[in-house]
C-alpha cells in the first residue's frame, strides 16, 4: 500500500510541537525531547498508511513516544549524570512570570521514576482518562491510579518546606 505523504506531512505539522513539548516533560531536555520526536516520526512515517484510517492518531503517536522515549531510557549512557557541583538545597526563586513554577515542576517530574513520570504527563499534561492511559502503558487502570497518586504524593512531599536549622552558635569568650 503506497504511503500518503501528504497526509503524513499535514499531520506532523499539525501535531509536531504538541509531541515535542510532551516528549520535553517526559525527558526534561529540549535536546533530547527533539531525538524522541524524530525517532517517533520515523517509525510513525514506517506505518502511515495503518494510523492514517485509525480514529485517534494521536494515541498512536504518543504511544510510540513513550516507548521511544523508555527505551531510551534503558540506554546505559542514559544512567550516568555529571555534575560539576552539587548545590546543597534549591534556590529560591523570586518572579511572578510562573517559570519558576514550571521549573520547580519539571525538576520534581524528573526526580519520578520513567513510568510514573510518563503516567503523570499523559493524564494531567495530555489530559487523557484513566482508560486511556492505561491503554497507552499498557497497563490496568489500577496501576494508573496508583501509580498517579504516588507520584503526586511524591512530588508534594519534596514541595513541602523543609525547616530551615539553625545551629546554636557557642560563645566561648
Amino acid at each position: 500500500m503506497p504511503v500518503d505523504v501528504e497526509g503524513y506531512r499535514d499531520y506532523v505539522g499539525a501535531r509536531l510541537e504538541p509531541l515535542r513539548r510532551t516528549a520535553y516533560l517526559l525527558c526534561g531536555d529540549w535536546h533530547t525531547s527533539d531525538d524522541l520526536v524524530s525517532a517517533t516520526l520515523v517509525k510513525l512515517l514506517r506505518h502511515w498508511s495503518r494510523v492514517s484510517v485509525m480514529d485517534n492518531p494521536d494515541a498512536y503517536s504518543r504511544r510510540i513516544l513513550l516507548r521511544v522515549w523508555l527505551d531510551e531510557r534503558r540506554r546505559p549512557w542514559r544512567r550516568e549524570a555529571a555534575w560539576a557541583e552539587v548545590p546543597d538545597r534549591a534556590v529560591a526563586a523570586t518572579g511572578t512570570d510562573g517559570a519558576a513554577d514550571r521549573l520547580t515542576l519539571l525538576a520534581l517530574l524528573a526526580e519520578l521514576p520513567p513510568r510514573r513520570r510518563a503516567v503523570l504527563v499523559l493524564r494531567y499534561f495530555c489530559d487523557l482518562s484513566v482508560e486511556e492511559t492505561a491503554r497507552e502503558l499498557g497497563c490496568t487502570p489500577g496501576t494508573v491510579k496508583s501509580q498517579s497518586a504516588r507520584g503526586i504524593e511524591a512530588m508534594r512531599a519534596r514541595l513541602a518546606p523543609m525547616p530551615d536549622r539553625v545551629e546554636e552558635v557557642r560563645n566561648d569568650g
